[in-house]
């Protein structure tokens, strides 16, 4: 899975769609975050390395490639199938504790510090990640990005955004989750199981990641789980740089 993320849910044997997937997310990164065959790569959350297959034929050497998450057995065949082969690419499993899916996780996701040194990337992404976390997870994770971003990188992240359209669309029916649950600056779809999806009002996201001295490097691409059209997938996407 990630950490946490939705790929808690696919076995390490990824197939097609695990690589469309990752293939789509590619041309994404590049078209709306920029970027670059040369750069520094931090995944938060890798799973089984769907993201991490595609970059492995679009990093060139000087490039390179970390991930971690929260699940060992999915680390330990990212290892085995891509980083056997490609020594730029760099997996580690961490003890992140999450309610729904690490719950007896040894670190406080509010206190990790990610085991990397200052201004470490070009190009952060996060998947599949915020939307199942909760706030004071979320402001320490974007601070950690803020500290291990290079000046001008970029990071990109998907979440369930709650914008008028959105809430207009639940009440209507129309969107895939209904988020009916309220929490402490947070909405989620399960009951009694918040990390199992957690989406944020708009602006509650944005200040969160100015809180982090982060802005946005281009508009919100709204995905298609409130049953709008979209080019980038079911979550809501996000793209950030260092604001200093």
């Amino acid at each position: 899975m990630s950490a946490p993320g939705d790929q808690g849910a696919e076995t390490p044997l990824p197939g097609t769609t695990h690589r469309a997937a990752g293939e789509r997310y590619l041309r994404l990164f590049v078209e709306l975050g920029g970027l670059q065959p040369d750069d520094a790569v931090l995944e938060p959350g890798c799973g089984t390395g769907r993201m991490a297959e595609p970059l492995t034929g679009y990093l060139s050497e000087a490039g390179s490639y970390d991930g971690f998450d929260i699940v060992a057995d999915a680390i330990e065949w990212c290892e085995r199938n891509i980083a056997a082969s490609h020594p730029r690419f760099r997996f580690r499993h961490v003890d992140v504790a999450n309610g729904s899916y690490n719950p007896d996780g040894r670190l406080d996701p509010t206190e990790f510090a990610f085991p990397y040194g200052d201004e470490s990337f070009d190009f952060v992404f996060l998947t599949s990640v915020f939307t199942h976390m909760l706030p004071p997870e979320v402001g320490h994770y974007l601070d950690e990005i803020h500290r291990v971003l290079r000046r001008r990188g970029r990071c990109f992240l998907t979440f369930f955004l709650l914008d008028g359209d959105a809430l207009e669309a639940i009440r209507a029916g129309r969107a895939k989750r209904r988020f009916a649950y309220e929490g402490e600056g947070y909405r989620h779809d399960v009951e009694h199981r918040p990390e199992a999806a957690v989406a944020y009002r708009t602006e509650g996201a944005l200040a969160l990641i100015e809180g982090a001295g982060l802005r946005l490097h281009r508009p919100v691409e709204h995905g298609r789980w409130t049953g709008r059209p979209s080019r980038v997938g079911s979550q809501d996407v996000v793209v950030v740089e260092r604001s200093g």
